[in-house]
């Protein structure tokens, strides 16, 4: 191990399973023998606001918190939410998105409309982006709510982390009778 620290932001809506996600990477990074540091951010996250999640892990970390403009990695649960976030990342950053969106307040009451091109827009800032179908793998794995974990997969790809490590992560975090599903959610998001 060096002296590197590794970034990760992980933004999205209430909901969307954010927090289980960034507690199965923190456990994957301390079962590979990292120290990880997280924090949360909830923005009224039980009534669709904002989610933050920031994961650090390398040989030794001191601060929960990404500093602004070192994120190396974005895991992005909705594309608004990901698109917001952007500035926080350090150029040449990595970013995995959900092609997923949900309505913002304001566009559900009818004074903003959501934002188009949005696609586009995180392209040009962001070069490395993977735009993963969340809730359609995570329903061909069998519950939409794994959706999350197809994203975990997708990021795990882009880690130098063992995949039977992640695989003990998962056992340890996710419920039993929820595992076969997120393990095979998983699986589909590290083939894409």
């Amino acid at each position: 191990m060096n002296d590197t620290v590794t970034n990760i932001l992980l933004v999205g809506v209430g909901g969307q399973g954010i927090l289980l996600a960034s507690e199965i990477l923190s456990e994957a990074f301390m079962l590979a023998g990292f120290d990880v540091k997280k924090s949360e951010i909830h923005g009224m996250s039980q009534r669709g606001g904002s989610v933050v999640s920031h994961v650090r892990f390398g040989s030794q970390v001191f601060s929960p918190v990404v500093p602004e403009g070192e994120g190396d990695i974005l895991f992005g649960f909705e594309l608004l939410e990901t698109y917001r976030s952007l500035p926080l990342l350090k150029p040449g950053a990595k970013v995995v998105a959900n092609d997923y969106r949900i309505a913002p307040p304001s566009v559900l009451v009818g004074q903003a409309a959501y934002p188009r091109g949005l696609t586009d827009k995180i392209k040009q800032r962001c070069g490395d982006l993977l735009l993963v179908d969340g809730q359609g793998l995570a329903c061909t794995a069998g519950d939409v709510r794994a959706a999350n974990t197809v994203l975990l997969g997708a990021v795990s790809k882009r880690l130098a982390i063992e995949e039977q490590t992640w695989r003990q992560a998962l056992e340890k975090m996710v419920p039993g009778k929820a595992l076969e599903i997120n393990l095979k959610a998983f699986a589909m998001g590290r083939a894409l």
